[in-house]
């Protein structure tokens, strides 16, 4: 029989999922792998690049622990298991400690559990991919103007299935992220409010993919939630005074070694009301946002160019950004070597709202798996 324990210490967290994942006889044997990355960035807008050259940091190593077998039990019919999780430990995690539930350079990126039925339907428990819209070609820093909507991973439940050739999913996420007042989603954190101001929960989300021939996908996501106050502001009673949600149609398409991905998405956020008043701010944000994707991959290269366009649709000062990231990279046989520009002139705030603010820099990642 699994079984696991709650703490609120979130290495023993780790520990205790290992614990369920590796005791539970109605799964596979873990596959467990660990890798290290770093970056080497280079700001030209900053004087003292031009003296020190850059820097090199955002160090990490990270483990990987997935199900070597996916095929399942076999002495259990028809039903199959499957399990994921990624932990990270290091400031080049993508976390940010004073959000996040460890409150510290140490986080679980996801960690989900799924269970497919004879007729095709999943059900998929934990902290996993956010089904809406697509995701950039590296989430850093093609995630750009996309911001607290593009690499999403939350936790919840989630059901997958395909019927007359549409492939849908439908998540309840129960938060954005681990513990009672984070706030932090890793890759796409500072985005969804703070420890001291608000939180995503009770969030429904809906998407379906209908394939157009065989290299080709049009789809539509939506959704909605709750927004939690936890400002000093809230007087401790009804809390969940805010809300959001937010859809996005979008396209993916491939031909030969060509790719190619648009969407358009909209976002509207209704603040809680004590935060709000006490901060100063308007009821809503509403955005416009757009992002395009277009690359070609040919063996271990792939080149790429990510863009995204974000307008602000609400409030006296409705400022807009555009950012554009090419890049490419290599599969070197260990890992990957990453080259990526980005130049934006505009950025996402943790309420969501779009501020101007130009920015350049150039990166150079590499990691390495073992």
């Amino acid at each position: 029989m699994c079984s696991a324990f709650k703490s609120n210490n979130s290495y023993i967290k780790v520990l205790s999922f290992l614990s369920l994942i590796t005791s539970c006889s109605v799964l596979a044997d873990p596959k467990i792998s660990a890798g290290l990355w770093f970056n080497y960035s280079y700001l030209p807008g900053e004087a003292t690049n031009s003296d020190t050259m850059g820097s090199l940091g955002d160090e990490a190593f990270i483990v990987y622990i997935d199900d070597a077998d996916t095929s399942g039990d076999k002495n259990r019919g028809e039903r199959r298991w499957q399990y994921s999780a990624e932990i990270r430990f290091g400031p080049g995690s993508f976390t940010d400690r004073d959000n996040n539930s460890s409150g510290d350079n140490f986080a679980i990126h996801k960690a989900w559990a799924k269970y497919a039925f004879a007729d095709g339907l999943s059900l998929t428990a934990g902290k996993s991919a956010v089904p809406f819209g697509w995701k950039t070609t590296n989430f850093w820093p093609g995630d750009m103007l996309l911001g607290g909507y593009g690499d999403q991973m939350d936790v919840g439940l989630a059901f997958g299935d395909q019927r007359f050739l549409v492939d849908y999913k439908l998540a309840y996420l129960l938060a954005d992220d681990w513990g009672t007042r984070s706030t932090d989603s890793l890759d796409d954190n500072g985005h969804w409010g703070s420890s001291n101001t608000y939180r995503k929960l009770n969030t429904l989300v809906t998407d379906a993919q209908l394939p157009v021939g065989t290299t080709h996908i049009i789809g539509f996501s939506a959704q909605h939630g709750e927004l939690q106050d936890l400002s000093e502001s809230a007087d401790g009673g009804d809390t969940t005074t805010g809300d959001h949600q937010a859809w996005v149609a979008y396209y993916k398409g491939k031909h030969e070694n060509a790719y190619l991905n648009l969407q358009w998405l909209k976002a509207n956020r209704s603040l809680p009301s004590q935060y709000r008043k006490g901060a100063n701010l308007g009821k809503e944000i509403k955005s416009d946002r757009a992002a395009l994707t277009i690359g070609y991959q040919h063996k271990r290269w792939n080149v790429y160019l990510d863009a995204s366009y974000a307008k602000q649709m609400s409030g006296a000062d409705r400022q807009k950004g555009s950012a554009i990231a090419p890049g490419f990279s290599y599969q070197y046989g260990a890992g990957w070597i990453y080259v990526e520009y980005l130049n934006q002139n505009g950025f996402i705030d943790r309420n969501g709202g779009i501020k101007a603010g130009s920015f350049d820099a150039l990166y150079v990642s590499a990691d390495y798996y073992f």
